[in-house]
């Protein structure tokens, strides 16, 4: 049997079967052809059967949306190669022109929470006075209040939008080290709440006896909210709490964003996802160099929680950012409630604060 390639139409080679000087086409062939009915068919329908009605989706760009599992690409979606690529294989669909819901819906593919965006965070447990401002005030009022603050930063930042955040304990250490779970109805019930206030959450483990694993496991289930992000509080990670400072290593905190990760993948949640972690002593994070920052899901939060006055937290603040390897930052400061020893005196401004070098991404308040 002879195969030959013959030009079919302009730079559409198709094997046919030459055989007894007969004309038929062969198994790639007949591929071809189906290929080129269907092209023809989607668009001759596009172009004059089904039309697309400016205020609607369309439904192959709903299909495109949520079938992505890597949403969002970051960083390799902020390569100009990529994005060109992306721009043509757009522009090569026929008959077709992206409405502007279309755009916003297409576009989400490829965005960050970080991008154009600063997190403002409020931080505590609802149902104590003494773990932070959550649990002094009720949801509404923290709500005006982290507004009217988010607007004092957005200004200094030139306008840049600025999203609030309740970041809730949700397993409190004992002085045993066993650890107290939040009640899932009420947690619930601030999930909800932030999500109808365009709001993230994070969720913060204590770990205390139970292993960074576990802890972080037992939170996965809240990753469903997509506001949802996690945290663990390598301090508390001790069988002796306020006695000994408790640490996580660079492997286990890879291995943590692994199955992190991997947990969004296999549920096919949306979004990225933050992990952060605290850090106010050198302990707290061990080989810190070789903490990695390559997760394409879970961006790595590397949050400097010291107290102190403003040149003690300064210092901090350099100590921390000299981690290259994980360049995404916050800053904790501590309102005055009272407690001795838990309070920023003076506490830091707006201003002082984005006047950090490098400015942090996430300013938060206990």
């Amino acid at each position: 049997m002879e195969m030959s390639r013959i030009n079919f139409m302009p730079n559409l080679p198709i094997l046919i079967n030459m055989s007894n000087n007969r004309f038929r086409p062969g198994r790639a062939g007949k591929f071809a052809f189906a290929a080129l009915f269907f092209v023809f068919t989607v668009s001759f329908g596009f172009g004059f059967g089904f039309g697309i009605d400016d205020a609607d989706i369309a439904p192959w760009v709903l299909r495109q949306y949520r079938s992505i599992d890597d949403s969002p690409l970051f960083p390799e979606a902020f390569f100009n190669s990529f994005l060109d690529e992306q721009r043509l294989m757009e522009n090569a669909r026929p008959f077709w022109a992206a409405t502007e819901a279309e755009t916003r819906l297409l576009n989400t593919r490829h965005e960050s929470l970080l991008l154009n965006n600063y997190i403002l965070v409020f931080y505590g447990h609802p149902r104590s006075r003494g773990m932070g401002v959550i649990g002094r005030y009720p949801k509404p009022v923290l709500l005006d209040w982290m507004n009217n603050l988010g607007a004092e930063y957005s200004a200094i930042a030139g306008g840049t939008n600025v999203i609030n955040a309740f970041h809730i304990i949700y397993g409190t250490v004992h002085p045993d080290a066993s650890i107290g779970i939040i009640d899932h109805d009420l947690l619930r019930e601030w999930i909800e709440f932030a999500l109808e206030n365009d709001m993230l959450i994070f969720i913060d483990h204590q770990m205390g006896r139970y292993s960074p694993e576990a802890s972080l496991r037992r939170m996965f289930r809240w990753l469903h909210y997509p506001n949802v992000h996690l945290a663990l509080d390598p301090e508390w990670r001790t069988l002796r709490p306020l006695i000994v400072i408790g640490h996580l290593t660079a492997d286990e905190l890879n291995h943590l964003q692994d199955i992190m990760e991997e947990y969004l993948r296999e549920n096919n949640l949306p979004g990225e996802r933050f992990f952060m972690i605290h850090q106010f002593n050198h302990v707290m994070i061990r080989n810190r160099p070789d903490v990695r920052n390559d997760h394409r899901r879970v961006r790595f939060i590397h949050n400097a929680a010291g107290i102190g006055t403003p040149q003690m937290k300064r210092d901090l603040w350099d100590f921390t950012t000299r981690a290259t390897n994980i360049p995404v930052n916050g800053f904790k400061l501590w309102f005055d409630f009272g407690f001795v020893g838990h309070t920023d005196i003076p506490l830091m401004t707006p201003q002082q604060v984005f006047d950090l070098r490098p400015r942090p991404f996430i300013v938060m308040y206990q």
